[in-house]
């Protein structure tokens, strides 16, 4: 039986990869409290995994100081949209490098072979952090810069809704019966979320395109 690093922000991308490597086998999640500019995601990250009944690592990574929108409050977060040319505000810097570090030192510690990650190149906000060329470069540094990876049992990096769109990972999700109500996906971190950022804009998507409701409560929209 397989156990999985699994990236759980509580977001729906990470809880539907979560469900996925639950099928294969055990999983342990790991949630980064890195000074984003609300706290929802770890709260709903750790029901998500009391939800399953897993063990979560929350791991404090500080990153204030980091250029981003989703990290300083006083930044605002840019109306989203559909499709984007270039690398919006909301873009950390270097986070997924940092994010799969740690996972590849969690997982070589315990002796987990999958590390699972939520990157998406389709409906995305198009960070450079979420594209194919970046996941094989990181899995040719876990071949050549651990120990597990000179003994050739290297962690293998999960990418399974890499090609997806969101209509498609909603139908996925819906089939393993993840629990969309818990999960948070907008930017903000207000009593609703707001519709308009990338991440409620490509989820509200998703979910009109699959025919499925969407639990989650969001602002009046005119």
């Amino acid at each position: 039986m397989t156990l999985s690093v699994v990236l759980l922000s509580g977001g729906l991308d990470s809880t539907t990869i979560l469900a996925m490597a639950l099928k294969e086998g055990d999983a342990v999640a790991l949630t980064f409290d890195y000074g984003q500019r609300h706290s929802r995601e770890v709260e709903r990250a750790k029901r998500i995994s009391e939800h399953y009944g897993i063990q979560q690592i929350v791991f404090p990574l500080y990153l204030q100081g980091f250029d981003s929108a989703l990290i300083k409050k006083a930044d605002e977060i840019p109306e989203g949209v559909e499709v984007r040319e270039e690398i919006p505000e909301t873009y950390v810097p270097a986070r997924n490098i940092l994010f799969l570090t740690v996972a590849l030192g969690v997982a070589e510690s315990i002796g987990a072979d999958r590390i699972y990650i939520g990157v998406n190149a389709v409906d995305y906000s198009g960070y450079p952090d979420c594209r194919p060329e970046f996941i094989e470069a990181f899995q040719s540094m876990a071949e050549v810069g651990t120990k597990a990876g000179v003994e050739g049992r290297a962690p293998r990096v999960m990418t399974p809704i890499q090609d997806m769109s969101k209509a498609e990972i909603v139908k996925v999700g819906k089939e393993l019966e993840v629990p969309w109500e818990l999960t948070w996906s907008c930017y903000r971190g207000e009593e609703k979320a707001c519709g308009r950022c990338d991440t409620c804009l490509h989820r509200l998507k998703g979910f009109r395109e699959a025919g499925v409701e969407d639990p989650v409560p969001y602002e009046e929209m005119e």
